[in-house]
């Protein structure tokens, strides 16, 4: 048992999906994993085990933004041994040819977040996926026919942008989206030793103005989620 999270030793599985919307961590659960169990509550922050093609996974809730999701994934790596975490969500395009429900595969998050700072003072420190959790999230994608794009993404704590430019040298740098978590997740996994990836859904166009509708952001997360099974 940790600080947030209530479960017992052996409760949680190595390989962990990480959405921040607890309730979408219960609509993986309840659509794709069998046996399943809740093994946390806290803070509404649900996570649950159980089986997904007869493999153990888990999937933990970890909130918006990068301290939240720090909490969480320090506790599963430090408390519960967790060797691999997938934090899947959704996305606003910067690139106008991503559409709506299109699939990214963050290969580096950029960020304009601090947190990096803690560790390493004015350098700069580059987020990056684990290659080989990355070349079998490319791999699983061809295999179930699902189309992705993989590249740089940007990790920001402001939700609503400071200026309507705000994001464009990250556009003109080719960044394909923006979201809150990445970056954090990525350099903690680097500084733990373990694996990690985010798949996300585009939700939200911030080059057309357009806006996925409830039905729409369900049918592509279960392409995400299907995507990150398949990575066990």
């Amino acid at each position: 048992m940790s600080l947030h999270i209530s479960a017992k030793t052996g409760e949680i599985a190595d390989f962990v999906l990480m959405p921040g919307d607890p309730l979408r961590a219960k609509w993986i659960a309840d659509t794709f994993m069998k046996d399943v169990s809740c093994y946390n509550e806290v803070r509404g922050m649900l996570g649950f085990t159980g089986t997904y093609q007869g493999k153990k996974v888990s999937v933990q809730g970890s909130g918006m933004g990068i301290p939240s999701a720090l909490i969480y994934g320090t506790e599963l790596i430090r408390e519960y041994g967790v060797k691999t975490i997938i934090r899947v969500g959704t996305a606003g395009a910067l690139q106008g040819h991503l559409k709506l429900r299109d699939l990214v595969i963050a290969l580096s998050a950029s960020t304009t977040s601090g947190v990096n700072r803690e560790y390493f003072g004015p350098g700069e420190y580059a987020p990056t996926a684990d290659f080989n959790l990355l070349q079998r999230a490319v791999e699983a994608a061809k295999a179930l026919g699902l189309t992705f794009e993989a590249g740089n993404i940007l990790s920001t704590d402001a939700f609503y942008p400071p200026s309507e430019d705000a994001y464009t040298p990250w556009k003109e740098h080719g960044v394909l989206c923006v979201e809150m978590e990445t970056a954090g997740l990525y350099s903690l996994a680097a500084r733990h030793g373990i694996r990690a990836l985010t798949i996300l859904t585009i939700s939200d166009s911030l080059v057309r103005g357009e806006h996925s509708s409830a039905s729409d952001r369900e049918k592509s997360f279960a392409d995400m989620a299907r995507l990150a099974l398949h990575c066990r």
